[in-house]
C-alpha cells in the first residue's frame, strides 16, 4: 500500500491586493522588522525647519498689538482734545493772549518738514549759531515728504497737493546742490579719500 503523502499549505505573502490596496493579513517585511519604530520620523523632522523659516519670517502683523477698537480711539480722541482744551485755558490766565494755541493743519505740518530740512542744509540758521550740516538727515526728512506725500494721494486740496509738490521739489534741488559741492569738495582736497573736517567751536566757558 502507497504512503499516503503530506498535503501542503500554499501561503500567500502577496503584501498588496488585486487594487493595490495593503491587504491587513499581509506579513511584515523583513527591513520594518529590523527598523525600529523611529525610523518614520525624518519626515516629520524634514518638515520641521520649513515651519521655523515661516515663524521667523512671519508676518509684522503678528507680532503687532490688536488695534484700539473705533469706540476706545472716539473717547481717547475727546480726552486729548479736553486735555488740550485745560492747557489752552492755563496759557491763557497765565501769558493774556499769548496763550492761544494756533490749531494744527496739513500746511503746518509740511512747513515743519521744510524748515527742519533747510535747518539741516545749512541754508536756515539763528544768528549766533554755527552752521552745520547734516546730509543724512536732510535726506531722511525729504525722504519723510515723500512718504507723507505718496500716503496721501487723493486725500489733498488742490492747494495741499500743489505745496506739497513745490516744497519736495525744492528740497531736492538743494540736496542734489549740497551733495555735489560735498563731492567737489572732497575730490579737491589733499587725500580724497578723508575729506578735511572743520572743528566745531567750543561752547563759551562759563
Amino acid at each position: 500500500m502507497a504512503k499516503k503523502e503530506q498535503d501542503f499549505v500554499v501561503s500567500d505573502r502577496r503584501r498588496f491586493g488585486d487594487e493595490g490596496e495593503l491587504r491587513p493579513d499581509a506579513p511584515p517585511r523583513e527591513e520594518d522588522q529590523e527598523r525600529p519604530p523611529a525610523a518614520a520620523q525624518p519626515l516629520a523632522v524634514a518638515a520641521a525647519p520649513a515651519e521655523s523659516t515661516k515663524a521667523e519670517e512671519g508676518d509684522d502683523s503678528e507680532n503687532m498689538p490688536e488695534a484700539p477698537s473705533e469706540g476706545e480711539q472716539l473717547s481717547q480722541h475727546e480726552f486729548y482734545k479736553a486735555a488740550g482744551r485745560k492747557l489752552d485755558d492755563l496759557f491763557a490766565a497765565k501769558l493774556g493772549a499769548q496763550g492761544s494755541y494756533p490749531e494744527m493743519s496739513f500746511e503746518k505740518v509740511v512747513e515743519s518738514f521744510y524748515m527742519s530740512a533747510l535747518i539741516q542744509m545749512g541754508a536756515v540758521r539763528q544768528e549766533g549759531e554755527h552752521t552745520g550740516v547734516d546730509i543724512i538727515g536732510a535726506r531722511q526728512t525729504i525722504d519723510s515728504l515723500t512718504i507723507l506725500h505718496d500716503k496721501t494721494v487723493g486725500n489733498l486740496s488742490d492747494h495741499e497737493r500743489t505745496m506739497l509738490q513745490n516744497v519736495l521739489f525744492e528740497l531736492r534741488m538743494a540736496w542734489i546742490e549740497l551733495t555735489n559741492a560735498i563731492a567737489q569738495r572732497a575730490a579737491n582736497a589733499p587725500n580724497p579719500t578723508v575729506p578735511p573736517v572743520s572743528p566745531s567751536p567750543l561752547p563759551p566757558q562759563k
